[in-house]
C-alpha cells in the first residue's frame, strides 16, 4: 500500500488530503502529515480525516513512497535539509511551492521531484493543477502524479518556465475571484439585501457564468456583451468598472503574482549561492 507523507500542514496541504481522502485513493492510515510546531492543527487534521500525524521525521518519512513539500516558500531551505537525510533515490517528491524551480531543489535532494502548481480548490475536487519533473521522474511516477493530482482536479504537464505564469493565474485564482464575491457582498448590503439572499444570489450567478464559458462556444467578451444592452443595467455598471480601469487592475494584479513567483525563485538562487 503506498505510504504519502505531507511535510507542512496549512491550507494546500489539507486540500490536498480532503481531495485524495474523498476520492478514497489512499488509505487514511498511510497519509502522513507534520508541521513545524502547531500541534493543535496536526490533531484537527487527524480527527477531520483520520490521518496520521507526528514531529518524528523518520515515522514521517520511513518507506515513503511520496513526499510532499506544503511548507511556505521561505521555509523550502530548512525543510528540504530536514528531510534530506530520509529521502531516498527513488523517493518521490513533490513540491507545492511558489517560485522553488526544480534546479534548487536538486542541490539538495537527489531523487525524481515534480514541481506542481495546484489551488485550494483541491479540497473539492476543482484544482486546476500543472506540475513539471525532472529527468529522474519515470514513467510511472508521473503516471502515479497524475492520478493523484487529477483525483482533485484537472492536471496538466508543462514546461518549468511557464509555472511562475500559471501560480499567477490560477494557483492564486481562486483568491481573486472570492476578492470579487467580497465586493459583491458589500454592494449587497449596501443596497439593502440581506445577505443570505445575497450569497445565493452571487453563486448562483458564478456558477451560471462558469457553465456558459464551459459550454459555450462564445467568447468571454462575446458573453459580456449579449448580457449588455445599449442604455440598460448591465452597461451602466461595466461602465463604472472601465472608468476605474478594473481590467487593467485584474491584468497587473496576474503579472504582479507572476512576477512575485519569479522573484522568490531568484531570492532562493542567491541564498544558495
Amino acid at each position: 500500500m503506498m505510504k504519502l507523507s505531507f511535510i507542512g500542514a496549512g491550507s494546500m496541504a489539507e486540500a490536498m488530503i480532503s481531495g485524495i481522502t474523498q476520492k478514497k485513493l489512499i488509505d487514511q492510515k498511510n497519509i502522513f502529515v507534520t508541521n513545524r510546531s502547531d500541534e493543535l492543527k496536526l490533531s484537527i487534521l487527524q480527527k477531520k480525516y483520520g490521518i496520521q500525524t507526528s514531529y518524528h521525521m523518520e515515522e514521517i518519512l520511513d518507506q515513503a513512497d511520496i513526499v510532499v513539500l506544503a511548507v511556505k516558500p521561505k521555509d523550502a531551505e530548512d525543510a528540504l535539509l530536514a528531510i534530506r537525510p530520509y529521502i531516498h533515490s527513488t523517493t518521490l517528491f513533490i513540491s507545492v511551492l511558489a517560485g522553488i524551480s526544480l534546479t534548487y531543489i536538486e542541490s539538495i535532494l537527489n531523487c525524481p521531484i515534480i514541481r506542481a502548481m495546484p489551488n485550494t480548490s483541491a479540497a473539492i475536487g476543482k484544482s486546476a493543477t500543472a506540475i513539471s519533473y525532472n529527468n529522474k521522474v519515470s514513467d510511472e511516477q508521473l503516471n502515479i502524479t497524475i492520478n493523484l493530482l487529477s483525483s482533485i482536479g484537472n492536471t496538466t504537464v508543462v514546461e518549468e518556465e511557464k509555472l511562475d505564469a500559471i501560480t499567477g493565474l490560477s494557483g492564486s485564482g481562486p483568491a481573486y475571484i472570492y476578492y470579487i464575491v467580497e465586493a459583491m457582498e458589500q454592494s449587497a448590503h449596501e443596497i439593502g439585501l440581506e445577505k443570505s439572499v445575497a450569497k445565493n444570489l452571487i453563486i448562483q450567478t458564478l456558477l451560471g457564468a462558469a457553465e456558459m464559458l464551459t459550454t459555450s462556444e462564445k467568447s468571454p467578451a462575446d458573453l459580456r456583451k449579449a448580457v449588455t444592452s445599449p442604455g440598460g443595467t448591465t452597461e451602466a455598471g461595466i461602465r463604472v468598472l472601465d472608468n476605474n480601469q478594473v481590467k487593467q487592475a485584474f491584468i497587473h494584479c496576474i503579472k504582479e503574482a507572476a512576477l512575485q513567483s519569479k522573484r522568490l525563485a531568484q531570492l532562493n538562487q542567491t541564498s544558495q549561492k
